[in-house]
């Protein structure tokens, strides 16, 4: 880091811990302008540096499948955990796809533990996060839109999520999502079978490997297999 860029990050730096002090002695929508703005700043101080981003995505990764091995109680406080890393990820690194789409997988699979009362505003949180991924990379997340919509029972955006997610390459296999209890109350419909006939009918994209990654040549860009990365579960 240049000298330059050290002092900037200092003064930007004072500027956030003076706003938390102003914060604390404010009320209502000031206090929290001044928070949000404190939180920015400090997030401005650690941005561009990667090894934070990847520590904190891959913490709350860590995380996330804690929280599947736990009973619902301690999961809940895991699951929690991993969105606050994923959250801060993304604060430091906007474009960072891995935590957008597995913040929003985090919100989905606390949902299912939730109570019923709680489940549309995790799914909104989870439709947040996966649109975020979709504005990072288009059509990434566009499988996991689907579950949502899915569960909330909005056919025609379910589909249309099912089509995107055929278009760019993020379609999981047919005995994935037959398996998916977020599509449970879709897979007998008139409109996913046909769906799917004509996924059957269309020959899939060309493939190649680096690595332990497969992606698409085309139409576009996918994680399908990594160790280190889990979109679909």
């Amino acid at each position: 880091m240049s000298l330059l860029s050290s002092f900037k990050k200092r003064s930007t730096l004072d500027a956030a811990i003076k706003q938390v002090a102003q914060a604390r002695k404010s009320e209502g929508s000031k206090a929290e302008q001044l928070y949000k703005g404190a939180y920015q700043g400090f997030a401005n101080v650690i941005a561009d540096h990667l090894i934070v981003s990847e520590a904190l995505y891959h913490w709350g990764f860590a995380l996330l499948h804690e929280a599947r091995t736990q009973e619902p109680k301690l999961a809940i406080e895991i699951y929690e955990d991993a969105i606050s890393k994923f959250s801060f990820c993304l604060l430091i690194s906007p474009n960072y796809l891995g935590a957008a789409i597995d913040g929003g997988v985090a919100f989905m699979e606390l949902a299912r533990i939730s109570s019923d009362a709680a489940k549309p505003d995790l799914y909104d949180l989870a439709e947040d996060f996966f649109e975020k991924a979709c504005g990072i990379q288009k059509g990434s997340a566009a499988y996991n839109l689907a579950c949502v919509y899915a569960l909330r029972g909005d056919n025609d955006a379910c589909l249309a999520a099912l089509q995107t997610a055929r278009d760019f390459g993020s379609l999981p296999d047919e005995q994935n999502i037959l398996q998916d209890e977020d599509m449970a109350d879709v897979i007998n419909a008139n409109w996913f079978k046909e769906f799917m006939d004509e996924v059957r009918a269309t020959p899939a994209p060309e493939k190649t490997r680096i690595k332990d990654i497969e992606i698409n040549v085309e139409p576009g860009f996918k994680l399908e297999k990594k160790e280190d990365f889990d979109y679909y579960s």
